[in-house]
């Protein structure tokens, strides 16, 4: 949580006068370190737009594969379905 510069000021105020000037300026100190790590430790798992677009473009090609391997079924599917029909004619002409 963030703190205004006034809150932040009083604060010290109140603890140093509580607790000294050096424990007051080492306790701050540890929060903003600690802050800083969590921080960055946050910024290190997030993803870049780059990473981002570099996995959307392999997804992008994985569905034109899966696309082309499906229109190269169904063709094989129309043309057997198309011999089927044409056998199934010649047949009934032939009688």
């Amino acid at each position: 949580m963030y703190l205004e510069a006034k809150e932040t000021a009083r604060l010290y105020t109140l603890l140093s006068d509580k607790l000294g000037n050096d424990t007051t300026e080492a306790m701050f100190k540890y929060i903003d370190n600690k802050a800083e790590r969590a921080v960055e430790a946050t910024i290190k798992t997030l993803a870049t737009k780059e990473e981002i677009a570099k996995e959307f473009g392999a997804v992008r090609k994985e569905m034109a594969d899966y696309q082309t391997t499906n229109i190269k079924w169904m063709f094989l599917f129309w043309v057997g379905q198309i011999g089927g029909i044409l056998a199934i004619i010649f047949l009934l002409l032939k009688k």
